[in-house]
């Protein structure tokens, strides 16, 4: 951390509060120019889990006022994926939030299949279902695993990402890729799992809950993690909902709300699972909500895994999913689709959708419009990290700099996403 001041020379005593709006480049109010002062955290720190800076008014180490300052990852990605064909924009999906990128390419492609009015296979939902979830397993363990390392906790860390290399071997496994996947694609998956996944996947559900068991052990009645957590960054349900905060952060203050049970996709509503709420709203309870959500995980992909059938991953129309490779060598039809899948894309028709899921972090939703053309018309993507982020200033006034790290890793934002 660093004081917002360009010239040594300079103080804040020095500086009207015009002067010092000016070189801090926010809106944000500043309260006593005189006696408090203004730090920069970030935007290099390890503690802002990417790219962010934080804007941090001090009346010695109490936080009167906080602005989060973004953009310095922004890539464009939006309007990248208006420049491509439905199916080569789904890359710059894997980009945004790059620690979930399989929900990522489900939000965009059940948005693509709602406007061209297609349904997937029941192999492929239940693929689906199963592969959203072990993002979310993974997910959760990159957030519990450096929101832990910025309270010392190292050996949670150590722990978490053990756990997840496995994950990850997973998705190569079925997609060739350990993070940027672009496996669920329009109309269906990439291709089909190998025969190594079930297993795969089984022997992960089998020694999972003893691991999550050892991360509770580390920390649940850690006195230290309770002391630096319990009553630190509180939100009542009221303003949570006011700022639209979604996912385990909405759920922590008391909001029993789940598209995956509220708004089902994906045959959730068929499936036995809970959606974990705690009621205090503090740091804790959002740590409490994702260990109890990493059970729930394994639930979901148990009962994925049972319900598993032989079949086609992929829809009978060749005018939207290439042929099978089997095909191109007995049929002249199948090659000409082929290849004007590869050289021309599918068309959708005019008209607009908007598609919303659960992702680790909330609602992600893809608002997507077509006009009859190859190429969308229209990308936009409604980021949790983005909304979420919003709640920070609210979360961190009066208490410590020393809290603000334990907010900022509580509400699990991913730089990506915000600033696509």
């Amino acid at each position: 951390m660093g004081l917002l001041i360009p010239q040594a020379s300079d103080t804040i005593q020095e500086l009207s509060v015009e002067e010092l709006r000016a070189k801090v480049g926010t809106g944000m109010e500043i309260v006593d120019a005189e006696e408090h002062m203004l730090l920069s955290m970030g935007p290099q720190h390890p503690s802002t889990h990417g790219v962010l800076r934080l804007l941090v008014e001090l009346d010695g180490e109490t936080v009167v006022n906080l602005a989060p300052d973004i953009g310095f990852l922004h890539t464009g990605i939006e309007k990248t994926m208006e420049n491509k064909r439905y199916v080569k924009a789904l890359v710059a999906t894997d980009r945004m939030d790059y620690l979930t990128p399989m929900s990522n390419n489900l939000v965009y492609t059940m948005a693509v299949e709602k406007l061209l009015g297609v349904e997937v296979t029941p192999r492929a939902k239940t693929l689906r279902l199963i592969l959203a979830e072990l993002s979310r397993l993974a997910s959760h363990l990159v957030w519990l695993g450096t929101s832990a390392l910025d309270l010392a906790a190292m050996s949670v860390f150590l722990y978490c990402f053990r756990e997840r290399e496995y994950i990850l071997d997973i998705f190569e496994m079925v997609s060739g890729q350990r993070m940027m996947v672009s496996y669920i694609r329009p109309g269906g998956l990439w291709r089909d799992v190998p025969e190594e996944f079930v297993p795969a996947v089984r022997k992960l559900l089998d020694f999972m809950p003893a691991k999550i068991a050892d991360y509770e052990a580390l920390l649940t009645h850690n006195p230290i993690f309770e002391m630096r957590t319990q009553g630190v960054g509180t939100i009542s349900s009221e303003d949570a909902i006011a700022w639209g905060l979604t996912g385990p952060s909405l759920r922590a203050s008391g909001v029993d709300w789940d598209l995956r049970r509220d708004q089902p996709y994906l045959d959730y509503a068929s499936y036995d699972f809970k959606v974990p709420v705690e009621t205090a709203g503090d740091v804790y309870a959002r740590y409490l909500v994702r260990i109890q959500e990493m059970r729930e995980c394994l639930r979901l992909i148990r009962q994925g895994l049972d319900r598993l059938k032989p079949g086609p991953v992929n829809i009978d129309d060749h005018k939207i999913v290439p042929p099978p490779r089997a095909e191109l060598g007995q049929s002249m039809e199948a090659v000409i689709h082929h290849f004007k899948l590869w050289t021309e894309g599918f068309s959708a028709p005019e008209g607009f959708v908007y598609q919303a899921i659960e992702s680790p972090r909330g609602e992600i939703g893809c608002y997507l419009r077509g006009n009859g053309t190859n190429k969308p018309a229209r990308v936009h993507f409604r980021g949790p990290s983005f909304v979420n982020l919003a709640s920070l200033p609210l979360m961190s006034k009066n208490r410590f700099i020393a809290d603000v790290v334990a907010i900022i890793g509580s509400i699990d934002i991913v730089l990506g996403e915000i600033d696509r």
